[in-house]
């Protein structure tokens, strides 16, 4: 609930994602938005499905992508996390910034995480959770860790409470 009363979007910064939402949305979503500078400068991002864990994100690409040879020139990366999609109610959403490292011949990197993505996206069905693990571990697949060093967080229903607050002051007002 706002401490203020509010009359017009300019700041929303009082918005702000409580750090238990927050994680409980990092557990629930499986997708994120990865965005890197390309060659020329320019912000680029596609979806990626990911694992948080030990406050860090962790992905997966071949080597061959672009997104790969643009973090070994510039690990300057963002990750985009909405509340979409999910059980929690729209509204919410966290960008982080962060320096990614790749991890290319680290095998217990790669075990691990091939595991854990394989348990998030479908660890309701072990069967297909091993067959699909089993296709991430190809030759030029490359693990992505992304140690956030920013973050803004947004909370969409503390907006959506104060204008409801705020447009019941206005109907008080005009009697």
């Amino acid at each position: 609930m706002p401490e203020q009363h509010i009359s017009d979007y300019e700041d929303v910064t009082v918005y702000t994602l409580e750090d238990d939402d927050e994680l409980e949305m990092l557990d629930l979503q499986n997708e994120l938005t990865f965005m890197w500078a390309n060659k020329e400068g320019w912000p680029v991002g596609v979806i990626m499905s990911y694992v948080f864990h030990d406050g860090r994100f962790w992905l997966t690409a071949s080597k061959q992508r672009a997104r790969i040879s643009a973090v070994r020139r510039d690990p300057r990366v963002s990750v985009c996390v909405t509340s979409a999609g999910t059980s929690m109610r729209a509204g919410r959403t966290v960008t982080y910034k962060g320096r990614c490292t790749i991890h290319e011949d680290d095998r217990e990197v790669k075990e691990w995480y091939y595991r854990a993505l394989a348990q998030k996206l479908y660890g309701g069905d072990p069967e297909r959770a091993d067959y699909f693990e089993k296709f991430l571990d190809s030759p030029r697949r490359v693990v992505l860790e992304i140690t956030p060093t920013d973050r803004i967080g947004y909370d969409g229903r503390k907006m959506g409470e104060a204008t409801r607050e705020a447009f019941a002051a206005y109907q008080k007002e005009q009697g």
